[in-house]
């Protein structure tokens, strides 16, 4: 099969297409699966360049984000068969191998079946950034009905997911975005405000919007500095959740002041600890986010597609930043040998 492998860190050129084995089963409950393409995130970059998450060695497929069509199946899989499409976020940390290939082989508690709501494309751009942002703030902040959420970067891929389930959770969303483009995107998703943070404070902006009060919930996708301040802008006895390491420099004497309780949110954590409860979790969160797709009470925004073997571009774009939603690469179209159809049940 093709495969686009790391083959050292650096820069995206350190991605580069080749040959390899197609991956086997090896487990009763596992599936073999044509991918159909596969989803692009910013971890994939940070592992391009720092080195693997999980255990193993260079070179590695990266790609946590995947979709495609089962082909085969271990003897003890119940739920699913060939012929099925699938939805998932496995592999591409290190170890276990990523998505970024035109076959992979993954646990049936971890795939869902694809909403028939989603194109190919979109199923591949889903999974990790619907995970996190459902676990971010329904896990994490535990969000009610009536409450008020500050979304950083709205139209990003975790922000615009977000955006959306805050509002059918009966929150009101402020977010920040850095153009008037975005801004009508966030708009059009379902955010209340759209502050453009290069024209103005986003923490003024935001104790205006909530008349000095502070919002209830905040999501901090981005880190640094934007962390720190979010701190101000959020009420006595609040949640701040944020994906990234806050770092050493933190002054925390406000958010003790404030009673603020800060959460965590690393979805991948499962995946690197093999959890396996919280794994199922993952996928049951699949099947909650799919009945939204199919109400049409949830969508993907994709910004940007791009042929497989192009996968280096896709971190360069990544790594440019202000993109709109997710980035997803597409495998090619593979001709059947005569006579190869859905592959048998593997038993």
């Amino acid at each position: 099969m093709k495969a686009v492998q790391m083959t050292t860190t650096g820069a995206p050129q350190v991605l580069v297409v080749v040959e390899l084995a197609e991956p086997q089963i090896d487990s009763p409950t596992q599936l073999k699966v044509r991918l159909k393409a596969a989803g692009v995130n910013p971890v994939d970059t940070k592992i391009r360049t720092r080195g693997l998450f999980a255990q193993g060695e260079l070179p590695a497929v990266l790609g946590c984000d995947g979709v495609g069509e089962v082909v085969e199946t271990g003897k003890d899989v119940t739920r699913l068969r060939p012929g099925d499409d699938v939805w998932f976020c496995n592999g591409g940390l290190g170890g276990v191998q990523g998505n970024y290939a035109e076959f992979t082989v993954v646990d049936e508690q971890v795939a869902r079946r694809k909403p028939r709501a989603l194109t190919y494309i979109e199923a591949a751009a889903a999974p990790l950034v619907l995970i996190t942002a459902w676990e971010a703030l329904y896990h994490r902040a535990r969000l009610q009905e009536g409450q008020t959420v500050l979304v950083h970067a709205g139209a990003g891929g975790v922000g615009h997911v977000a955006i959306q389930l805050a509002k059918h959770a009966g929150a009101r969303v402020i977010t920040t975005v850095s153009s008037e483009e975005k801004a009508q995107l966030a708009r059009s998703l379902g955010a209340d405000e759209a502050v453009l943070y290069r024209e103005r404070d986003f923490v003024e902006a935001v104790n205006e919007w909530t008349g000095g009060r502070g919002v209830d919930v905040a999501l901090d996708t981005l880190g640094g500095e934007v962390f720190r301040r979010t701190l101000d802008a959020v009420v006595h006895y609040g949640d701040v959740v944020t994906l990234l390491d806050p770092g050493t420099d933190v002054v925390w004497k406000e958010a003790r002041n404030r009673n603020l309780r800060v959460g965590f949110e690393l979805m991948l954590t499962p995946m690197l600890h093999d959890l396996q409860e919280a794994r199922n979790r993952h996928g049951k969160i699949l099947d909650g986010c799919a009945d939204l797709f199919q109400k049409g009470e949830l969508r993907i925004v994709v910004g940007k597609t791009l042929p497989f073997e192009e996968a280096a571009q896709a971190h360069a774009l990544i790594e440019e930043g202000h993109g709109i939603g997710k980035i997803v690469l597409t495998m090619p179209l593979r001709t059947l040998p005569k006579g190869e159809g859905h592959a048998k049940e593997s038993g």
